[in-house]
């Protein structure tokens, strides 16, 4: 379920998913909700392109730590690629 920033506000999220494209972004976040997963969305800027690298703003997916598993999964049922934190 979408949350809102205040609540959310004093954990330690970690990111899961940029979405690129607004119906992608509406679509993982009913089947996140179908699923029962604690989310929230914020808009942010990312670099993409090959060749011509620009800035773009993209839709970034947040859980909580325990819930990244859980979101993993949903987002591989629906053959998104999450996204792994850099080591």
């Amino acid at each position: 379920m979408r949350r809102d920033d205040d609540e959310f506000a004093a954990l330690d999220l970690e990111l899961v998913y940029i979405a690129k494209k607004l119906k992608e972004a509406q679509r993982l976040e009913s089947q996140l909700s179908e699923a029962g997963v604690d989310f929230l969305i914020e808009a942010d800027t990312y670099r993409g392109g090959i060749i011509f690298q620009t800035e773009r703003v993209g839709a970034f997916f947040y859980v909580r730590p325990e819930d990244v598993e859980q979101a993993h999964g949903v987002l591989r049922k629906h053959r998104y690629k999450p996204h792994q934190r850099m080591k």
